[in-house]
């Protein structure tokens, strides 16, 4: 708060008439007098009635209050000032500071992001090639173990490998029914962790995985240790359930979200359409659809989102 002194002086003629009993301020009067030589009235300053004028001045004092904010132009000539004050070297150490924070800040955002897609890569790569071998360990031996004694069943190998594609093909539709009537309605709470910005290289949402993974191994250890038509359907149907996992894995998390690279996938132009239209259920454009992945396209193309999901794959070709 500033205080201004301004002064202003009014003169102003004030004639002062002595009474009997109080004292008349009057303006100056003219008084009219006629000339001997003259017949024309002139104007007289002299007065036989009236005191000689005097002029008073009135001296009027004017405070002006003044609020001053600062402003952020202040703040910097504040902080200017300062730094000249404190000299050359501290300013030039504080500016240094000042840009080197935002930089610092974001390296260690990129150098946290690397070690989250590092971390999880590693766990991809260990859990597919664990998941991998012991697949086609357990195939070749459940079929090996089919043919012994120059028999071979060719209903239950047909069996196995029917449910084998059968599965892999319904899991899309079974995801894509819990994925709208459960992960987005009760289990909320679990799956909103996949669609909030992820602080690490684990999410609450991982948990569906290991969830969908507990029948597929019991389905898997059931077909492997027993003989005939009922276990090579298990077998088969728990073979389904892992292949698809792990195109789920490689498709959604490494492909869509980019949790960590996939090489060559993401230049096929199926799975391309498919990372866009799954990238737009994360947008609600469409009231959360597509729910399903490798069928997102589809699901798109029924409500009307196909102009939508081009412009989706312009711009993550671009990017």
């Amino acid at each position: 708060m500033a205080t201004g002194l301004s002064t202003a002086a009014i003169p102003k003629p004030i004639k002062f008439l002595l009474g009997s009993s109080n004292l008349l301020l009057l303006p100056q009067p003219t008084c009219l007098s006629r000339s001997s030589h003259s017949s024309a009235p002139s104007l007289s300053r002299n007065c036989t009635v009236f005191h000689a004028p005097r002029r008073k001045t009135l001296l009027t004092v004017c405070f002006v209050l003044e609020d001053l904010k600062q402003s952020p132009r202040h703040v910097e000539t504040e902080t200017a000032t300062a730094s000249q004050e404190d000299g050359p070297d501290e300013a030039a150490a504080a500016r240094s500071d000042q840009i080197s924070a935002p930089a610092s800040r974001a390296a260690e955002r990129l150098a946290r992001k690397r070690s989250e897609r590092f971390t999880y890569l590693v766990a991809a790569v260990m859990s597919s090639f664990g998941i991998t071998s012991m697949a086609v360990m357990a195939v070749y031996y459940r079929f090996a173990w089919q043919m012994e004694g120059r028999q071979v069943p060719m209903s239950e190998m047909f069996g196995t490998f029917a449910l084998s594609v059968g599965a892999a093909v319904g899991m899309e539709f079974w995801a894509r029914w819990a994925h709208r009537a459960l992960w987005h309605a009760s289990l909320w709470h679990m799956h909103e962790s996949h669609h909030r910005p992820r602080d690490g290289p684990f999410e609450l949402n991982d948990v569906f995985a290991i969830i969908n993974a507990v029948p597929a191994i019991a389905l898997l250890s059931y077909g492997f240790f027993h003989k005939g038509l009922v276990p090579g359907l298990c077998f088969g149907a728990g073979l389904g359930i892992t292949v698809f996992g792990m195109a789920y894995m490689f498709v959604h998390d490494g492909l869509v979200h980019r949790r960590f690279p996939v090489g060559p996938i993401a230049d096929v132009p199926y799975f391309r359409r498919v990372a866009s239209a799954h990238q737009i259920h994360h947008s609600d454009k469409f009231n959360g659809v597509p729910y399903g992945l490798f069928l997102g396209p589809k699901e798109l193309e029924e409500v009307g989102g196909l102009e939508e999901l081009e412009k989706e794959i312009s711009r993550r070709t671009k990017s």
